[in-house]
């Protein structure tokens, strides 16, 4: 098991009693995922990745979620600082199965998941997590539209066709002006990352990617996000018009005109950061092309 860090055999021995005895699965993106069948049979999910306070946040969240009912691994350790990284395990809950397209029906389920995600992460009291995740930072501080991320930086910028850059400023312009008060969602409600049992959920995953923004931002980036199963685009716009009626049906409340604008906005500049990664990265082009198709229309029904 060459492919292991160093520290995670005597991590585990510590933590869950027993060292790895076979991998699983693992993954190396935002997180160092490790999907570990321990000494004894016990299996299990190691995360690690940089952020101890906003890993901290995210991994109380999750206890709290899941010791409610609510369909995700359940947390089987507190968060370790090793070296620079935030280290946590939980539960392996496999199965379920992707659900494709972006039907109505789709959008609709999905919607009425996110909406009681939203409302039970509203009983949970931990320090917001932040920095957000860079696709959903448009709040940042740094020169122009998009969060410093060196890895992207670095790169040629002509890769970026115009309309991206162009898009993610109006939108972002946009979602500066709401104003709007923050709370706990998920900002990363992908196709990928839920799993069905039927038309029932039976996990949602990545509560890495939990973020401190507005509602209707983290339910309009959702609504652009939920059908992504592989490389990320956007939905079409009747599609997340479908998922926002849905979510504000499943809450119990319309949005009032300012929120509705900003979940527009939200879920533009979300798909924007993403094409923009695809194109420096050599990825697929089909966000970046969704952009181009619905950026108008988006950019209206944002009022930006």
């Amino acid at each position: 098991m060459s492919e292991l860090p160093d520290w995670l055999p005597a991590w585990c021995l510590g933590r869950l009693g027993g060292e790895p005895a076979e991998v699983l699965f693992s993954s190396h993106q935002v997180s160092m995922v490790f999907g570990l069948r321990l000494a004894g049979g016990r299996e299990v999910v190691v995360k690690a990745r940089a952020g101890v306070s906003r890993a901290a946040s995210c991994v109380a969240a999750q206890t709290w979620m899941a010791e409610r009912g609510f369909p995700c691994a359940r947390p089987l350790t507190p968060v370790d600082e090793v070296g620079e990284l935030a280290v946590h395990a939980e539960e392996y809950r496999p199965g379920g199965e992707v659900r494709h397209g972006h039907s109505a029906g789709t959008a609709r389920r999905c919607a009425e998941v996110f909406a009681r995600l939203t409302a039970e992460l509203a009983g949970v009291n931990v320090a917001p997590p932040l920095p957000n995740p860079p696709w959903v930072r448009w709040d940042h501080a740094d020169p122009g539209p998009w969060p410093a991320m060196d890895f992207l930086d670095s790169r040629d910028q002509s890769a970026v066709p115009g309309h991206i850059v162009e898009t993610a400023e109006r939108a972002r312009e946009r979602l500066l002006a709401g104003g709007l008060p923050c709370v706990l969602g998920h900002a990363d409600f992908e196709a990928q990352n839920l799993r069905w049992q039927g038309r029932q959920m039976w996990a949602v995953h990545d509560w890495d990617s939990l973020a401190w923004q507005p509602e209707a931002a983290l339910a309009g980036a959702a609504s652009g996000a939920f059908a992504s199963a592989g490389p990320p685009t956007l939905a079409p716009v009747e599609a997340s018009e479908a998922f926002l009626a849905a979510y504000q049906g499943e809450r119990g409340r319309s949005f009032t005109a300012e929120e509705s604008e900003i979940a527009w906005a939200a879920g533009l500049w979300m798909a924007a950061y993403n094409a923009r990664e695809m194109a420096l990265c050599g990825g697929s082009p089909a966000g970046a092309e969704a952009v181009l198709a619905q950026a108008a229309e988006r950019l209206r029904r944002a009022g930006a």
